[in-house]
């Protein structure tokens, strides 16, 4: 199995477990958290969720590039594999914490756009590589965007691979609601989670279902347009591919981070979306940010 679920004191930690993969998501681990979800409505032993990658490498870094998705041949139809990954896509009320370590970026946003709130360590990064490799950002960006200012979703999804969210500035503007050490960010969230679980589940599925209702007016609509955006705007798949390829590989020039870390074009080699799908890379967080409080 690729994704783990622990069930304690109402509480379910569900943790994507492909590490040597950067948590990038094959269709079966796609699949599983669909049931896994799904399943939780009719567990009354689960009152709140925390999810996370296995690891510390990442949180999630998208589809694994290695999956086969198949297309119609219509440019009215899409088939998107991560669509149905997330809870509430899922029908499922109950609340999800998600605690990211380390990358986080393009398609895990789908996972990240249906959490209740993000718990993260000081070392996560948040990034969307789609238009760098020849991609529209659509249903990442609608998510995000409600997540987030619309300049900094803007300056995130347009950048591309050049620029890389850090988690002091993710702090600042609201989309991670409390840092954590390294390392510790499921550690956190499962201790949030336990406060969650204590209250009656009945108000507080109903509290979640009120706060999601005051984002769909807005989000679905724009949601609806994700499909044909994306059919319009992405390069064809033998362009995306030699727009990949010739992305700096590990142990190339340092592009002026000062942590020589090479953790993001490590995650490139792993994972992707949409045919030739995401690559991993990223600048550190922009310069003169305040340090992690």
């Amino acid at each position: 199995m690729t994704l783990r679920t622990e069930i304690q004191d109402g509480v379910a930690l569900v943790t994507l477990d492909r590490p040597e993969r950067h948590n990038a998501l094959d269709l079966d681990t796609a699949a599983q958290l669909a049931a896994t979800w799904r399943a939780f409505r009719f567990d009354d032993a689960v009152r709140a969720v925390v999810l996370t990658g296995a690891g510390g490498r990442a949180f999630c870094t998208g589809i694994d590039r290695d999956a086969e998705v198949p297309q119609p041949p219509s440019p009215y139809s899409l088939d998107d594999p991560l669509l149905r990954i997330g809870p509430k896509t899922n029908d499922l009320w109950k609340p999800v914490i998600a605690a990211v370590d380390g990358m986080a970026c393009g398609g895990a946003f789908y996972l990240l756009g249906e959490a209740e709130f993000l718990i993260a360590s000081e070392s996560a990064t948040f990034f969307d590589p789609h238009t760098t490799y020849g991609m529209v950002s659509a249903y990442e960006s609608i998510l995000m965007a409600q997540r987030m200012p619309l300049g900094e979703i803007a300056r995130m999804t347009l950048m591309g691979t050049a620029e890389r969210l850090g988690a002091a500035r993710a702090y600042e503007i609201g989309l991670v609601s409390e840092l954590t050490a390294p390392g510790a960010a499921a550690e956190v969230a499962l201790r949030r989670a336990a406060v969650l679980a204590a209250q009656p589940t009945g108000p507080v599925q109903g509290t979640v279902r009120a706060l999601w209702a005051a984002k769909e007016a807005a989000r679905a609509p724009a949601l609806a347009h994700a499909p044909h955006l994306i059919a319009l705007g992405n390069l064809p798949p033998d362009h995306q591919a030699r727009l990949f390829a010739a992305r700096p590989r590990h142990g190339d020039r340092n592009d002026g981070r000062e942590d020589g870390t090479n953790g993001a074009r490590e995650g490139e080699r792993d994972s992707g979306r949409k045919g030739d799908r995401e690559g991993r890379e990223g600048r550190e967080g922009r310069e003169g940010r305040p340090p992690v409080r």
